[in-house]
């Protein structure tokens, strides 16, 4: 069984290979992009249908903040959309140029034959922990600054302050915050397609360069990579999507980062829980929701609110 399963996949890539020609620049631009773009959408449609028309009716009830986009703003969906398709096409494109030349660089196999499966599971998890380091760090450190200066200019109350603010550079970082972070965290009850909604700066730094890095790194084949693509662009959009569906990892941890903003920087949770950047979360009512259901009871039946909870929301 596992050699015919073996032998299709072997076969359904050589039937690829050839429409590519065998061009490994096609692979990249052609092949990345829709695959990106496939698996991307193609969750975000049902999603998108769901939160514009609470259709079907008998899913809302797993809404995560449900007195939030139910349903979404119609123009508000069409600005994130927008912003979107940008990232995903001017954006994207000149990344997937240099990612091309990087890739040829590092030694990443384009070739006719399929990689093993030991190696696939290998570059996937390496893949997992360079973008959980990765994305960890550039947005923590992006969200702690940018709060840093957000409050900082709240508080000041005389000339001499906004002195020495400017005299250490925080006018810059005042720029930073209202012109790039703040963008995506407009949505503090985020939506599918609002994973990759975000300022083009920060969308490079942010969400491609920890995506990408792994595959580079571990020298992967592009079919590794495509593979590693769908899985992270499918991941994001759960933890945006703002629904606690049954069966499907739980969203609430990143959910929790927009409703709060001050916790949960990291994919996995493993950098959050080193740096004890999750113990507001881990202190509330989200937290005791934070877990993968089995039952059709939505998890907020599960495990009500408090009225300690309720009081600081």
């Amino acid at each position: 069984m596992w050699q015919i399963l073996t032998s299709f996949c072997q076969h359904q890539w050589e039937r690829i290979y050839e429409m590519f020609d065998g061009d490994q620049s096609k692979m990249v631009f052609i092949g990345t992009f829709l695959v990106s773009s496939g698996a991307f959408f193609g969750v975000n449609l049902f999603l998108s249908i769901l939160d514009l028309t609470g259709f079907p009716q008998r899913l809302v009830k797993y809404k995560i903040q449900k007195d939030k986009n139910c349903p979404v703003s119609r123009d508000l969906f069409l600005k994130a959309l927008g912003w979107v398709i940008f990232n995903q096409t001017v954006v994207a494109f000149p990344i997937f140029f240099l990612s091309h030349i990087v890739m040829v660089w590092r030694g990443c196999s384009f070739g006719r034959q399929l990689p093993t499966l030991n190696s696939v599971f290998l570059d996937i998890a390496v893949c997992t922990l360079i973008e959980e380091i990765l994305f960890y760090y550039s947005h923590r450190y992006a969200t702690f600054f940018l709060l840093l200066f957000k409050f900082s200019f709240r508080f000041i109350s005389c000339k001499n302050d906004i002195t020495v603010l400017e005299s250490l550079g925080l006018f810059h970082h005042r720029f930073l915050y209202k012109h790039i972070h703040k963008m995506h965290h407009e949505w503090t009850a985020p939506i599918g397609i609002t994973a990759i909604y975000a300022h083009p700066l920060e969308h490079i730094v942010c969400n491609i360069l920890p995506a990408i890095a792994g595959p580079i790194i571990m020298g992967s084949h592009v079919v590794t990579s495509w593979l590693w693509f769908t899985i992270a662009l499918i991941s994001t959009t759960v933890a945006h999507c703002g629904y606690h569906f049954p069966l499907i990892p739980s969203p609430e941890f990143h959910d929790y980062h927009h409703l709060k903003f001050v916790n949960n920087f990291g994919v996995l949770g493993i950098l959050d829980r080193l740096h004890g950047t999750d113990s507001q979360f881990r202190a509330s009512d989200a937290f005791k929701r934070h877990l993968i259901t089995f039952s059709l009871t939505p998890v907020s039946l599960q495990f009500p609110d408090t009225c300690n909870e309720k009081k600081m929301t």
